[in-house]
């Protein structure tokens, strides 16, 4: 049927779209305010010089007959997947590199990725969840479980939580670690339990490692690869936008092992068939910069910036541990997600931050109803401007 009736089980409007408005008409009505924006996770830094010099060098490239480049391999040049391919090697995780695919960015390939998977499949989405989970699987057709998390289980729901009614057995299980909206991170013994249970459900996870460049602590695992029986049931999909500051450039990657069956299908050679048909690959001058981030200098100057969201992250855990407010994240992945003060609703404490202090941050009703109560602080903003939004939420809530 056309059209795609679907969309009308859709929220009438993308959450981010909802926090632009707002902030929108208080600036019309202040004139000349400055507003402290750590809502959205969008960078402040600059892409790294390594990959700054990669980029002019392939637009020179394209300058010259012999070192000109058209049609890109659609699932990724062989210089791009061998430097990915390389990144997982290093850190001893085996995979090939025609494991590996390029793509246009995490949020787009979460989308795309459906295209795997059939329709009319249930998806377990863990909540509070990025909304874009939730959207895709709508627009998609399929019937979606949510799973709640909470302060109760660090916001780490397992297995076991998952409601016993009418039979249940997810097709499709999202997995973000480090998560977003919370910061919460699987240790490997609960990413184990995970991969245990989607393999006795033939089930496929979707792990979303977009942040997992974040982590700090050795102990966790920043891939589901390094999970034993992870190649049988999951799908990895990262990105380079928080990690390298490509939020404005557009690159990812997607790792999905040849060793992921279902029904007697490859799904790694399914989606070469399906990105052979369905795109032209990304961009020559694109992928040349994205190599350039797992270069050793690469990596040492991505770090760099990293360091600089690691210290906002700290600036704003002292504050909110100044003012005794329950939180997660921050050590390990750059959201901040906390308690509202006064049990006021999420809208309503973002209403009152920015009128009273001028901060923008976003409501975890935004990420599910189990979000209620809740706020997300985005460390990705300039040092300056945490610095001066720690010090007036601890004037306005001190």
């Amino acid at each position: 049927m056309i059209p795609n009736e679907n969309y009308k089980n859709l929220k009438d409007s993308y959450l981010f779209y909802n926090i632009s408005q707002k902030v929108n008409a208080f600036i019309r009505q202040n004139e000349g305010v400055h507003i402290y924006r750590m809502g959205i996770g969008d960078v402040s830094l600059p892409l790294c010089e390594e990959v700054i010099k990669a980029l002019h060098k392939a637009v020179n490239d394209q300058s010259a007959k012999e070192t000109f480049h058209g049609y890109m391999p659609e699932c990724g040049a062989d210089f791009f997947r061998k430097a990915v391919g390389d990144y997982y090697r290093s850190r001893g995780i085996l995979i090939a590199d025609d494991e590996v695919f390029v793509s246009s960015g995490a949020s787009d390939e979460l989308g795309d990725i459906l295209d795997l998977l059939g329709r009319d499949k249930t998806a377990l989405i863990m909540e509070p969840a990025y909304p874009a989970y939730v959207d895709a699987n709508i627009i998609w057709g399929n019937r979606i479980v949510r799973l709640d998390a909470g302060m109760e289980n660090g916001f780490l729901p397992m297995p076991s939580d998952i409601p016993d009614r009418d039979n249940l057995k997810p097709d499709i299980i999202y997995i973000c670690s480090p998560n977003n909206p919370t910061g919460a991170v699987y240790d490997r013994e609960k990413l184990s339990e995970w991969v245990g249970y989607a393999i006795k459900n033939d089930a496929v996870i979707l792990f979303d490692a977009a942040y997992e460049a974040f982590i700090e602590d050795e102990a966790l695992p920043h891939s589901i690869f390094e999970i034993e029986g992870a190649e049988k049931c999951a799908i990895e999909i990262c990105s380079l936008s928080k990690t390298a500051g490509f939020t404005g450039t557009r690159c990812g990657y997607t790792v999905i092992p040849k060793t992921l069956e279902r029904a007697g299908m490859n799904l790694n050679s399914m989606w070469v068939r399906n990105r052979t048909t369905k795109t032209n690959g990304v961009s020559y001058i694109i992928q040349r910069g994205a190599a350039a981030v797992f270069t050793e200098e690469g990596q040492r100057q991505i770090k760099e910036n990293i360091k600089v969201y690691k210290n906002n992250a700290r600036c704003l855990m002292k504050a909110l541990d100044r003012l005794g407010i329950k939180y997660t994240g921050g050590k390990n992945a750059p959201y901040i997600w906390m308690q509202c003060p006064g049990n006021m609703g999420s809208w309503e404490f973002f209403d009152y931050l920015l009128s009273k202090a001028q901060i923008v941050g976003t409501p975890g009703e935004g990420f599910g109803k189990c979000g209620e109560g809740y706020f997300r602080f985005s460390t990705f903003g300039s040092p300056e401007d945490t610095e001066e939004s720690a010090a007036r939420l601890v004037r306005l809530l001190g």
